[in-house]
């Protein structure tokens, strides 16, 4: 038999199409397999959880027979990563935050094993975890993302922005629009000192435009920065332009360094206008404002968006905000677990109680 190469002719037509198509659906079968696979083990790890609850439970078994089972497992099984006692651990817990049986496996299910662990250890009780599994789900949050949202506590800025969403925008959009925009902003990523001036913030937000939108969160897609506007012959630049897939429609952010001020609407309105009679295509939703500001009073915020009939919000950013105390005591250590399913042998098993 010929080891020479074969010398491949043009492909006849249509089939670079056929290709592509295969493709997709060998892709698409991968992650199909993928998330089966990592459901069968996150019942797996439920249902175990569950067994050694109700023995506990029923027969007064102690912390030791988890260290006894876990040995006895991975004799058993020692290809098999997991049963170490410290995912034994994790999984009784698993199961004792979660005895709904179903709707583990209607919706944690679809969350990896790593992204349980950090619900149960980050979060207090079961409807913030809720809420946060349900984000992760929509959003095909990593592991690693589900951790900063939950360590910048995205659920309580969520939706928290001063508004006039409610009476210049038809529902559902004015609660769509409304839960898209947060107070306040965490630009902390940037690295900037409190002192940094607008235009600095501005060009670091572009270059960190990355991490900008996962702030801002699902949803916006970066347009431009000092996005010029004629009108009538004179020059006006937009701090930055953003395009919302979800609520159809341009959103203008200006940023302010200092306090809250009202006449800082005008500019915004004006660029609001400019941007629907220029910019904004006839199927677009009316453009939405939104000015960041280092503070404000949200009682003039409030009196100074009212009579407004754009819908515009005010909410406020910071340049650095340490970790809460509540969190940094209880991060999880992931390197750890990740050894720990690895089935090392780490001491640390034995600080578990």
């Amino acid at each position: 038999m010929s080891d020479k190469p074969v010398r491949l002719t043009a492909p006849p037509e249509g089939y670079a199409d056929w290709l592509a198509d295969l493709k997709a659906r060998i892709h698409s079968a991968q992650q199909r397999a993928t998330l089966a696979v990592n459901r069968e083990l996150v019942l797996l790890y439920w249902q175990i959880g569950r067994d050694i609850l109700a023995r506990q439970s029923a027969q007064g078994w102690g912390a030791k027979v988890i260290e006894r089972l876990a040995q006895d497992l991975r004799a058993a099984f020692p290809d098999m990563k997991g049963f170490s006692p410290r995912n034994l651990k994790y999984m009784r817990a698993f199961a004792e935050a979660w005895p709904d049986a179903e709707f583990v496996q209607a919706v944690l299910a679809q969350l990896p094993w790593y992204h349980q662990l950090a619900l149960l250890d980050k979060l207090p009780g079961p409807e913030t975890r809720r809420w946060y599994a349900a984000k992760a789900i929509e959003h095909n949050w990593s592991r690693n993302i589900l951790v900063m949202q939950i360590e910048t506590r995205l659920l309580e800025r969520s939706g928290t922005a001063t508004t006039n969403f409610e009476t210049s925008l038809p529902k559902p959009q004015s609660d769509l629009a409304r839960e898209s925009l947060k107070d306040p902003y965490r630009f902390d990523f940037l690295g900037l000192t409190d002192e940094a001036q607008e235009r600095e913030i501005e060009l670091a937000l572009v270059k960190h435009v990355t991490d900008f939108l996962l702030e801002l969160g699902a949803g916006f897609a970066f347009v431009g920065r000092q996005v010029l506007l004629d009108v009538g012959g004179d020059e006006y630049f937009i701090d930055l332009l953003f395009y919302h897939l979800k609520l159809r429609c341009y959103v203008v952010i200006e940023l302010k360094g200092g306090k809250f001020k009202p006449e800082h609407l005008g500019q915004l309105s004006f660029y609001l206008t400019a941007v629907d009679e220029q910019v904004k295509h006839p199927q677009d939703n009316p453009t939405i404002g939104l000015l960041l500001c280092r503070s404000k009073n949200k009682v003039v915020a409030e009196y100074a968006l009212r009579t407004n009939a754009q819908p515009l919000g005010v909410a406020e950013y910071k340049l650095l905000e340490s970790l809460p105390a509540e969190l940094q005591t209880s991060l999880p250590s992931i390197e750890q677990i990740e050894r720990e399913l690895a089935g090392d042998g780490s001491p640390s098993d034995e600080d578990e109680a």
